[in-house]
Formats: structure tokens, C-alpha cells, sequence
């Protein structure tokens, strides 16, 4: 019996040796990480990778107003009439937040979670990178039409890659042919966003996967890798961490309460820009509600009728534009990977934050969630 836990002992022991030389090859975190990384709810995710942090500067003046509390009793969710508490719990919600003229009217955390629990945003970060893209743009720094490997020229491919302009990249329309066919399973690993999620060396995996799949501006669809050579160009012009320019020309503008985080390949390397934002829900809440009121400005004029008007249309036939969902008209939508919303109606100024564990497996119900949102939004007093 011992020389058979000594023979198993060795064996897994080797195995673990060729698993941690594969994932130094392809630049995976080493194999418990990785295997923790991929069967960890959503919610437990910002510390397993490493991070920068994205410090905050509270202020008296945007100390968020409780305005009269609301009761939702019930929502329509496929088709039927159910208890609002029924859809929170169908659809994994933590946090749940309602802001109306500016006051929170509604909040409301559930498993465990607190008005101070910093919860992954995952593609909402698409957004955040767009608002620090749009101020470089207005400060003349970049231009939508400058190509990509204008700013980075050590990933020039020699190929229609080169061709790639920051506004095929902001409209999902660069034609580079990473897919978002998210994984399901330990299977699932070797695709490559899932690859661009997990990497520990942003730059190898860029320059691996610069493979086209059709012309820049001839085919929109939603391609996290867009978000991220963003990302890379933020670093690139001002010479900063992306987790530090957001900081000063957001996170600090909007007054946010607790400092954010960022994951990174390497602490000290690139933020993966295209998902990895992390924060509290009253934090998420200040940015749509900033973006929406214009107060503070965080987005000129003319980035928030950017950002406000759809351009192509993607999953679901909703509008997109410069990293911004357009479900329904009027509506901007800045919306993640297991349920991550924030949802912005001017009409009837209103911001929803809704954070979630729902998984992978249920991706594709957003329209649903979207209904739900709007029914919430529209909401008669």
C-alpha cells in the first residue's frame, strides 16, 4: 500500500511538472491557479488574478442622496409575471442598485455581498477604456482614424492587420479573428479569449493571434480583443498604466468611494482593458450616472453622442457604438459576461446597476435581462 501512494505521489507529481512547463509555454498562471481561475464564480474573480489598483478620491459633494425608497413587488421574466425577489435569485443577483434624479431610490445586496464588496464588472471595462480613449481623442492625442500599428509598430503584420484604425476597434469592426465563443469547462481553455482572459504576457499573445478574419470595416462582431489593442494604446500615448490614467480622469472625477482594480497579465504589465474592471456597485453607479446627467464630465459633448448613437448592430440586433449597447432607443447599456449591467435611461433619468454569478452557461439571456431592466426603469411611482 505505500509503494502505491509513492508510485501515485510521483506520478502526480510529474504531472504536475509537464502541466506548469505548458502553461509556462503558453503563458498560463501555473496549473492550480489556472484551474481555481476557471471554476471560481464570477464574484470571486478580481483577486485571483493580479491587479493595479485604480485609487479613489471621495468627496463631500458626491456623497450619494437617499431619495424615496421604492418597492419593485414583481417583474415579467419569460413571459410571466414572477416576484422581483424570484428574478433575483433566477438570475444570481449581488448587488442591485436603483438611482432616480440622482438619488438612490433602491439597494439591495444579497449572498453574502455589501454596499462595499468590490464585485468584477468583466465587459463593462469595454466601456471604461472607450470613456479614456474619447478624452485622448479630444485632447488630439489619437485620432479614430489612426491605425493601430501607427501608435504600436512592433505588432505590424504585414498584413491587412496593418490596416486596423481605432475606429474599427471602437465598433467591433476590425475584422481580427479572435473569437468570443466563451469557454464551458476545463475543455474550453485553449480558445483564445479564453487565452487573452488567463495570460500572463499580453504582448505574446497579441502577436500571436493577429490572424484576420475578414477586412477591417466590412464585418461588425463582438470581439474582445478590439478593447484590449485599445487598451495598449491608452499605455501607449501617455506612457501610464491604464489603471492610473482611469483614476485621474474618471475614477477620481466622479468621486468614487473605494478604490478599484484592474487585472493585468502582470502587475506592472498591461490591464486587460476588454474586461477585469472591478468596484463596488455605488462606484458603477456614479460612472453611468456621470456619464448620463454630464455631471461631472467624464465624456465631451461630442464622445457622449458618440458613445449614444449606435453605428452597426450585433447580438441580439442591438446598436452598438465606441464600446457602448444600444438595446432599446434611447438607452445606453454598458453590460458584462455573467450578468453584469449598468444600465442608463435619460428619459426617465434613471441608472440600474445589477451585478451577478450567472454562468457562462446561461450567456445569451441579456435581452431578457434588458426587458427587465426597463420595466424596472419605466416604473410608474
Amino acid at each position: 500500500m505505500l509503494k502505491l501512494i509513492r508510485r501515485i505521489a510521483v506520478v502526480l507529481l510529474l504531472l504536475y511538472i509537464a502541466l506548469f512547463g505548458l502553461t509556462k509555454a503558453i503563458r498560463y498562471p501555473e496549473p492550480i491557479a489556472a484551474i481555481k481561475l476557471g471554476l471560481a464564480p464570477a464574484s470571486k474573480t478580481p483577486d485571483l488574478m493580479p491587479f493595479h489598483v485604480i485609487s479613489a478620491e471621495p468627496n463631500t459633494a458626491t456623497t450619494w442622496k437617499i431619495g424615496e425608497p421604492e418597492v419593485i413587488n414583481e417583474v415579467t421574466w419569460n413571459g410571466a409575471k414572477i416576484s422581483f425577489d424570484e428574478f433575483m435569485k433566477a438570475t444570481q443577483t449581488n448587488a442591485f442598485l436603483i438611482i432616480r434624479g440622482g438619488k438612490i431610490t433602491y439597494e439591495k445586496y444579497l449572498n453574502g455581498k455589501t454596499e462595499s464588496t468590490v464585485l468584477p464588472s468583466y465587459s463593462v471595462a469595454k466601456t471604461m477604456t472607450s470613456l479614456v480613449i474619447g478624452q485622448l481623442i479630444d485632447e488630439g492625442k489619437i485620432k479614430e482614424s489612426d491605425t493601430f500599428v501607427s501608435i504600436l509598430p512592433d505588432f505590424k503584420a504585414e498584413s491587412s492587420f496593418d490596416k486596423v484604425t481605432i475606429k474599427d476597434l471602437l465598433d467591433m469592426n476590425s475584422g481580427i479573428g479572435v473569437s468570443d465563443n466563451y469557454p464551458t469547462g476545463p475543455s474550453g481553455w485553449g480558445v483564445a479569449i479564453a487565452q487573452m482572459y488567463a495570460t500572463t504576457d499580453m504582448n505574446f499573445f497579441i502577436k500571436n493571434n493577429r490572424k484576420m478574419r475578414e477586412e477591417p470595416g466590412t464585418y461588425p462582431e463582438y470581439r474582445s480583443v478590439n478593447t484590449e489593442l485599445l487598451g495598449l494604446i491608452i499605455q501607449k500615448v501617455t506612457g501610464n498604466k491604464l489603471a492610473d490614467e482611469y483614476s485621474e480622469r474618471i475614477w477620481k472625477k466622479v468621486g468614487a468611494e473605494y478604490d478599484a482594480t484592474w487585472n493585468v497579465d502582470k502587475v506592472g504589465g498591461h490591464e486587460k482593458a476588454f474586461c477585469c474592471f472591478n468596484a463596488t456597485a455605488r462606484d458603477y453607479a456614479r460612472v453611468g450616472q456621470a456619464l448620463m446627467s454630464g455631471t461631472p464630465a467624464i465624456a465631451s459633448t461630442s464622445w457622449k453622442a458618440r458613445l449614444s448613437n449606435p453605428v452597426v448592430n450585433l447580438d441580439y440586433g442591438w446598436g452598438y457604438a465606441a464600446q457602448m449597447w444600444h438595446p432599446y432607443q434611447g438607452i445606453n447599456l454598458m453590460m458584462g459576461l455573467h450578468g453584469q449591467y449598468i444600465y442608463q435611461d435619460p428619459l426617465h433619468d434613471t441608472v440600474i446597476v445589477k451585478l451577478s454569478d450567472m454562468p457562462t452557461s446561461v450567456d445569451g439571456i441579456s435581452d431578457k435581462v434588458a426587458s427587465v431592466l426597463r420595466e424596472v426603469a419605466e416604473k410608474k411611482s
